[in-house]
């Protein structure tokens, strides 16, 4: 047995203490490592799967592709793994396949979705603003969350027309984001 396959061994021993330590490892093995990962990540088992992408967090580069997969999972804790990873590595190339994960049937998943797009930052901007005008309600609020925290100027008129919802949610992110923009006024909608 070599030590790669010690490592994965370990990864899914099913101890999360040994697990996670191996989780860390994996980089040091480069390009071998991820080929592991890779094979992990197509297992039946979706705690095999959801530790593949937990140690795919550890790379810097690579691994775009295999976590974008990851991202379309049948098993919502390995969504919710994949976007965590995101919300760690945030690539612009992630941008819609996340904002189709804001309405995810797992809350969790979509607010870890939302995260991911917030660290993105202004390359989510355009399509969290077609969200808020065409997505459904729970991934609008999550669009207008994750815009008001980038704070792009871009999304002024977007959040401006979120205040108009009946929305208490989507009126509380939409304002703050304004408030965070430096929009400086006063709310109100006429009767």
């Amino acid at each position: 047995m070599t030590e790669l396959d010690s490592l994965c061994a370990e990864l899914t021993c099913g101890d999360d203490e040994r697990a996670e330590k191996a989780a860390g490892c994996f980089p040091e093995f480069g390009a071998a490592g991820l080929q592991a990962l890779r094979r992990l990540i197509k297992a039946q088992n979706a705690d095999e799967r959801w530790w593949a992408v937990r140690a795919m967090a550890g790379f810097e580069i690579g691994t775009t592709i295999d976590l974008l997969e990851a991202l379309q999972d049948k098993s919502s804790d390995v969504r919710q793994a994949s976007a965590m990873a995101f919300c760690h590595h945030p690539d612009p190339r992630a941008v819609l396949p996340l904002v189709q994960v804001l309405d995810d049937p797992d809350p969790m998943t979509a607010r870890l979705a939302s995260n991911a797009l917030v660290q993105i930052g202004a390359d989510a901007t355009l399509a969290l603003l077609n969200v808020l005008i065409n997505g459904k309600q729970s991934a609008r609020l999550e669009a207008v969350r994750a815009l008001a925290e980038i704070k792009d100027t871009r999304a002024i008129p977007g959040l401006m027309k979120a205040l108009e919802t009946d929305s208490a949610l989507m009126q509380y992110w939409a304002g703050l984001g304004l408030d965070k923009l430096g929009v400086g006024m006063v709310y109100l909608k006429p009767d």
